[in-house]
């Protein structure tokens, strides 16, 4: 398939032309997800150029503001055609359990399009979240993640650990592995960082170099670059779709994940502030042991010398006969 067939086929693409039909499905979903400043915003303008006839435009705000946080700070929805949308998640920063949660809750469409994200810490707080949800449930949207990350950013170990195990859990939540998107593709050795994210468990990986206002003249690799992303999104979304599928029970299916997701979380931080306060009664009690094991030892202390005192001026009046005086004698006379 040359540019213009993949362009053409992209643009033409339905969910009525998938082997089983569109199965209550009339949307696809690519929902970008990473870290904070890795460039998806620039990834959808980009996508946006490509596939659209003229000038290049910014219609996702890209960027860090001042304060270290995002610009992007809500869902917000970009059509790229008739049948595929693009979401700009809200990025993370730390990657912890909680904000990991909010990312599942994305990804799974829990939360509305085009409103603001807020992280919710408490269990409780996540449940109500997801409850009002359902108030007005989509179940049309096929959704497909997509993971962006920066060539030139660092990862540790454990880093990867945890986005492995992230990676996981969004196949079983969405049914599809996340495609990594490497952005800033001349700014590393893009090589090296494919191999890491296939040694994750990576099935597809896309470098592309974004296009910028700066940045606008279109070659013909680099357009192909970002129609190969969306070509591997349909793909899997073609494979899916050889089976019978029911959105309403797939999405019953996603809260039940997220329901434990975040159970287990608040459960396992139960247990370490349990575990936490027993420490720290139990460094209290070890304390209090120790100021009256210091306590007992000052008295012993003091009962010692008086007694070495006694000893002393005994044993100076046996050998050398020299009377005790009597400390309540104001004339300093000896009391015989």
């Amino acid at each position: 398939m040359d540019y213009n067939q993949l362009r053409n086929y992209i643009q033409n693409f339905s969910l009525d032309y998938c082997p089983r039909g569109n199965q209550g499905y009339n949307r696809v979903l690519l929902q970008l997800f990473g870290f904070t400043g890795h460039g998806k915003s620039a990834l959808i303008n980009s996508l946006m150029y490509v596939l659209n006839v003229g000038k290049y435009e910014v219609h996702a705000k890209s960027g860090v503001i001042s304060s270290g946080g995002a610009v992007t700070m809500e869902r917000r929805a970009y059509e790229l055609t008739a049948t595929i949308t693009v979401v700009d998640n809200r990025g993370f920063g730390r990657m912890n359990e909680s904000e990991r949660g909010m990312i599942y809750a994305q990804l799974g469409n829990f939360m509305p399009l085009n409103e603001k994200v807020e992280w919710r810490d408490s269990y409780e707080d996540f449940v109500s979240q997801l409850e009002e949800s359902g108030l007005d449930p989509n179940y049309t949207d096929f959704v497909v993640p997509v993971f962006v990350y920066k060539v030139s950013a660092p990862l540790s170990e454990q880093e990867g650990l945890e986005i492995r195990a992230f990676f996981k859990n969004c196949r079983n939540l969405t049914g599809v592995f996340p495609i990594i998107v490497l952005t800033f593709k001349t700014s590393g050795d893009y090589f090296e960082v494919e191999k890491m994210f296939k040694c994750l468990g990576a099935e597809v990986v896309v470098a592309v170099e974004n296009y910028s206002e700066e940045d606008q003249i279109q070659t013909l690799g680099r357009n192909t670059d970002f129609l190969k992303l969306i070509k591997s999104a349909l793909d899997h979304v073609t494979f899916r779709m050889e089976k019978a599928r029911n959105p309403k029970e797939e999405r019953i299916e996603r809260k039940k994940f997220l329901l434990k997701y975040v159970h287990d979380i608040a459960m396992a931080e139960s247990i370490e502030k349990e575990k936490m306060k027993q420490e720290a009664r139990i460094a209290e009690q070890a304390m209090r042991y120790q100021l009256c094991q210091q306590a007992d030892l000052y008295a012993v202390s003091r009962r010692t010398k008086a007694m070495r005192k006694t000893e002393l001026e005994m044993w100076a009046m046996q050998r050398y006969e020299v009377p005790m005086w009597n400390s309540k004698d104001k004339d300093g006379c000896c009391i015989l």
